[in-house]
């Protein structure tokens, strides 16, 4: 069972979810914090290839009038728990990644949170060895040591969430990755986050903005409309979250977001294949 579930949610406890999760994941890596980890982590990273580039990809493989997608593989969430009911008993991450790829998605985004996500670190390296697109770790980046496991199991990629970090901790952590050879995606919510990586990390080249607010999981395609036009040319934004259908895309498209980020849409769909050619609008093209 989820740890936290839609259904008899109270309102103040939907808005202690981001803060949960944080102290969760603090807890967690107390107990990576060894010497010995490290150096196993380093250990990996030295028999790994150079990472592939997360941003380039995006711009290399963007399909005709749409974003790039970087695709999801998700298995539950704190609000929704299993995505499908079927993965109660059988979750494939592989094989859902390879379907991503098939159908044309520039790049992957994996969950490695085990507690509120039902991650796994295995699933990013399984992924990434066998499917060969950029990945993305998708996780809440506490400590240094998540960003040597997010290079050793295979990562192109990791996210740094402003909600989720004191200000100094987001510029270490984004030269931490930089020195990993690390792509970073930086997650903002509203204006204020925005500032931040814009006054702060002027260098950062790729910014999400999440319509989903983290302590109420509620979704607003509106967040991405009125930040998008708060950053300068030259960065390529990411829109994430709340994107069901052709017309969320054309909506973000039209804000300015060259690349977006989906998980659930697609994972609930019960034809992947189709869903990403009615949210590419190639479907739209054969009909006419």
């Amino acid at each position: 069972m989820p740890l936290v579930t839609a259904m008899g949610l109270g309102e103040s406890k939907k808005k202690m979810i981001l803060d949960r999760i944080l102290e969760h994941k603090k807890a967690e890596v107390r107990h990576k914090q060894s010497r010995g980890y490290l150096v196993e982590l380093k250990s990996k990273i030295s028999d790994r290839g150079a990472p592939r580039g997360f941003i380039q990809a995006l711009k290399a493989t963007r399909p005709p009038d749409c974003p790039s997608l970087i695709a999801e593989v998700k298995k539950a969430s704190p609000s929704l728990g299993l995505l499908r009911p079927e993965f109660k008993d059988c979750f494939e991450p592989v094989k859902i990644a390879e379907q991503y790829k098939e159908h044309g998605a520039s790049a992957l985004s994996v969950l490695t949170d085990k507690e509120f996500f039902q991650g796994e670190l295995d699933y990013l390296q399984a992924i990434k060895d066998k499917v060969g697109l950029p990945c993305l770790n998708k996780e809440f980046m506490v400590d240094d040591v998540q960003f040597y496991e997010a290079r050793a199991y295979g990562a192109d990629a990791v996210l740094l969430i402003v909600a989720a970090l004191e200000r100094r901790q987001l510029i270490d952590f984004f030269a931490l990755a930089q020195e990993l050879s690390l792509d970073v995606l930086i997650e903002t919510h509203h204006e204020r986050e925005l500032d931040t990586v814009l006054e702060r990390l002027s260098v950062a080249k790729l910014i999400g903005i999440n319509n989903r607010d983290l302590k109420t999981f509620s979704t607003d395609l509106g967040v991405t409309e009125r930040l998008a036009k708060r950053i300068p040319a030259g960065k390529m934004i990411v829109s994430e979250s709340g994107i069901h259908k052709r017309d969320d895309v054309k909506r973000i498209m039209d804000a300015g977001c060259q690349a977006m980020l989906i998980g659930e849409s697609l994972i609930r769909a019960d034809d992947t294949g189709r869903k990403i050619k009615e949210l590419f609008g190639t479907d739209e093209v054969r009909s006419a």
